[in-house]
């Protein structure tokens, strides 16, 4: 795998140059193979989808947040009593990280994350006009929120592919999958090695079929048996059962 640099994505193809960095090169065969197991994915996971309960923007935004070296089931045990008890970002802008952090306790690193909740939607609120911005560079000036964070919110709330979330589930099966050179891969290099190899419009759907994979059938060791299908398929890494 190679990447060739160009400044602000010059050297993208067609249809990515909006990008503001450079992409790997990607062969037709490459690219091909992706295309295999992105339609694989697609038949075992038609219904894969985001697991973060939200209802609107601004709390797919907070709910990301607190995902954050956290599970999505934990966070969907903790949000119901946050959104009823702040159901505006303005309402958390006129509050303070106290009196957020009673409703996320159960959450880990809730004391640093009530912060971030209330910094970026006061920012939300005197800058953005209490809207979630719906581009990456607004969003990347929330604190709280780095390029995995936005690229959830906008793929999710508004039908926008500018990236790859690549979460714990991703950066393992882009390995097993045979997407990425190196099990340990940067998660930014391995977030522009996908995004050169799949569809766009596919990116967003693809983090949640990938998701879906890997936390319901190629989970990481011990449990899994790495006798799925698509592991058997494409598993190039996967350990055998």
């Amino acid at each position: 795998m190679t990447e060739t640099v160009h400044p602000k994505g010059k050297g993208n193809p067609r249809g990515l140059r909006d990008i503001p960095f450079a992409l790997p090169e990607a062969t037709k065969a490459e690219k091909s193979r992706a295309r295999r197991i992105a339609d694989a994915l697609e038949e075992h996971y038609p219904n894969a989808h985001c697991e973060l309960t939200h209802s609107n923007a601004h709390e797919l935004l907070i709910a990301t947040i607190l995902s954050a070296q956290s599970t999505d089931a934990g966070v969907n045990k903790t949000t119901p009593k946050l959104f009823k008890a702040f159901p505006r970002p303005d309402d958390y802008a006129a509050a303070s990280p106290e009196k957020i952090e009673p409703y996320i306790k159960t959450i880990g690193l809730y004391r640093s994350k009530a912060k971030a909740i209330h910094e970026a939607m006061t920012r939300i609120v005197e800058v953005y006009g209490g809207q979630v911005p719906a581009n990456m560079d607004d969003l990347l000036t929330l604190r709280g929120v780095a390029r995995k964070t936005a690229n959830v919110v906008l793929g999710n709330a508004f039908g926008i592919n500018v990236g790859f979330v690549v979460d714990t589930h991703v950066q393992r099966l882009s390995w097993r999958l045979g997407l990425v050179d190196e099990p340990k891969m940067n998660t930014a290099v391995v977030e522009k090695r996908l995004m050169s190899l799949f569809p766009r419009d596919r990116w967003s759907r693809l983090g949640h079929q990938l998701v879906f994979h890997g936390r319901y059938a190629c989970t990481a060791r011990p449990n899994c048996k790495h006798d799925h299908p698509i592991c058997r398929s494409f598993g190039v890494n996967c350990p055998k059962p």
